[in-house]
């Protein structure tokens, strides 16, 4: 009988990454009811991780389990965590309370609960349809948490603007739309300006965060058109 973990000599360096990924997402989830503001960061860093797994795949070789660590670790990070960041606000703005069920208590549920469900099949539908191709169907689920988590650092507070914008990606997550996967140039840019967000959000003006949610916004309304799976525009 052998007592040492079955992951031993099966997870590669990226899966390690894509596990400490899942981590931070835990992480963010406790956090956001405490420090909405160091659980949007936490929600970056995650992103951070999740595209640097990739990097490491393609530099040292992907594993078997990988793709299904991939996808599990960001249903933690970016369909949980920023869902539970969303309620932790509006919870905090408005006092709401379960002993008298009312229409904003059901919004403020319903409405993150629906983002994980839509992250959920999301995911389950792009490593099961779309993993070897330049381009995936739908928002990815990155992409939604880091425009929520960036907004929140960029000063956007108001748990309206924050559940209507978690109520769109529900439904952009699952949509046909076709984003392609950025280069590997353009995401370290982003990355880059991600860290900085990280690290300093509220240098300046609220610099950092905001010029991430710009480019982030750039690219969820304009990639399925401009932007081209080779990197070159169309």
């Amino acid at each position: 009988m052998q007592l040492r973990p079955r992951f031993v000599g099966r997870l590669g360096v990226a899966d390690a990454v894509t596990v400490a990924n899942a981590m931070l997402g835990f992480l963010a989830a406790v956090v956001a009811t405490i420090d909405p503001a160091l659980a949007a960061r936490l929600i970056l860093l995650a992103g951070i991780a999740d595209g640097l797994d990739g990097v490491l795949a393609r530099r040292y070789g992907s594993t078997q389990v990988g793709e299904y660590v991939d996808s599990l670790a960001d249903v933690a990070s970016f369909g949980v965590a920023p869902a539970v960041l969303v309620f932790a606000i509006a919870r905090q703005e408005w006092g709401l309370t379960l002993s008298e069920v009312a229409l904003a208590d059901a919004v403020v549920l319903i409405v993150p609960a629906l983002f994980v469900a839509a992250a959920v099949v999301r995911l389950a539908m792009y490593t099961a349809y779309d993993l070897a191709e330049r381009t995936t169907c739908g928002v990815q689920t990155t992409l939604a948490a880091t425009v929520l988590a960036a907004a929140y650092l960029s000063g956007i507070a108001d748990p309206a603007i924050l559940l209507g914008a978690t109520g769109v990606f529900v439904y952009l997550m699952i949509t046909s739309i076709e984003y392609p996967e950025l280069t590997d140039r353009d995401a370290l840019a982003m990355g880059a300006v991600q860290f900085g967000a990280v690290l300093a959000p509220t240098l300046g003006p609220r610099v950092l965060p905001r010029a991430l949610l710009a480019a982030a916004l750039a690219y969820l309304l304009l990639a399925p058109l401009f932007y081209a799976p080779d990197g070159r525009a169309d």
